[in-house]
């Protein structure tokens, strides 16, 4: 399959062997990363907007260990959750677990859905969180739009980014194209990982050592100019 944008085609093939290859690799082992449990995914994706992996992984891990599934998290109160909570900041998100958790048991029995729109129906799930968990959960080819992977696509099709990238159905478009349909779970981990590790934005991007720099176009420029890359 050939996925193009603006006269720039890449062979989605290659690009997944490639991309996953150096996933394989460079793989970052977080603890809701070596689980297909939805509930843990679920728990961690909330806990991961806005907030550094790092910065969450004590905290999930505590979390994990006391409410271990559904139906505890449904019995703590909201200064169990606050106490378990406010060192990531963000204290909306203690309002929208608890009633979560009160509309996974009324609706769902207290199991975690696979439908996206189930899963959108929830509080706080967001297109990206629903579509992370049916990604890492269930392994179906969903495609993860946000600042992140928005950089990296847009920079290997040369298109311009904006903060309403990621709002942008092109963008979307070229995302849900180049996910691999049979390893979508290993695709999608590698795709984060090379923004975080190599296609930077906070520093400049390491596109001599990226492992799918001859088909990006950002990457061709930065390497025929001295200093970069």
């Amino acid at each position: 399959m050939i996925v193009e944008a603006d006269g720039h085609a890449i062979e989605a093939t290659v690009f997944h062997k490639a991309l996953i290859a150096w996933g394989r690799e460079h793989f970052r082992p977080f603890p809701w990363r070596l689980t297909e449990d939805p509930y843990r995914i679920l728990v961690a994706e909330v806990m991961l907007h806005r907030t550094q992996a790092p910065q969450v992984v004590p905290v999930y891990e505590q979390f994990i260990a006391r409410y271990p599934d559904v139906p505890a998290l449904a019995r703590a109160s909201r200064e169990e959750l606050h106490d378990a909570l406010y060192s990531l900041g963000l204290r909306w998100r203690i309002d929208l677990i608890q009633a979560m958790a009160a509309q996974l048991m009324t609706h769902f029995e207290g199991q975690i859905p696979r439908e996206k729109a189930d899963l959108l129906s929830l509080p706080g799930v967001s297109e990206y969180i629903a579509g992370a968990v049916r990604c890492f959960a269930w392994n179906l080819p969903e495609p993860l739009m946000d600042t992140n992977t928005v950089r990296v696509v847009g920079r290997l099709f040369g298109l311009e980014i904006r903060d309403s990238s990621r709002r942008n159905r092109r963008f979307r478009e070229l995302i849900a194209a180049l996910v691999d349909p049979d390893r979508p779970r290993v695709y999608n981990y590698a795709l984060l990982d090379l923004a975080d590790q190599v296609c930077m934005k906070k520093r400049p991007p390491e596109c001599s050592g990226c492992p799918v720099q001859k088909y990006c176009v950002y990457g061709a420029i930065a390497l025929m100019s001295p200093g970069t890359g």
